[in-house]
């Protein structure tokens, strides 16, 4: 791999990293009160996507950055679910 494929698929990942976040402090706080499904759900199909579109090209570099996503940010919409009140 190049230089430029190797940091965008570090970046990618660390950026997937987000979703998980949202995805503790829902579930620390038992609430999704604060969360904005639309944008989740936004992320949520953008994510698989690019996902879908790596596997169908064989492009690893957007395999592994928008993979981590598709598992954070449906994680994120699942305990949205889970933790509404």
């Amino acid at each position: 791999m190049k230089f430029l494929e190797i940091l965008t698929t570090i970046m990618g990942m660390a950026m997937s990293m987000g979703y998980f976040f949202q995805a503790y402090s829902i579930f620390k706080n038992r609430s999704s009160r604060n969360v904005s499904l639309i944008s989740y759900l936004i992320f949520g199909f953008g994510t698989l996507t690019w996902t879908a579109y790596g596997f169908a090209t064989m492009n690893w570099v957007v395999i592994f950055g928008f993979g981590l996503g598709v598992i954070g940010s449906w994680l994120t919409i699942f305990l949205y679910f889970f933790y509404r009140k």
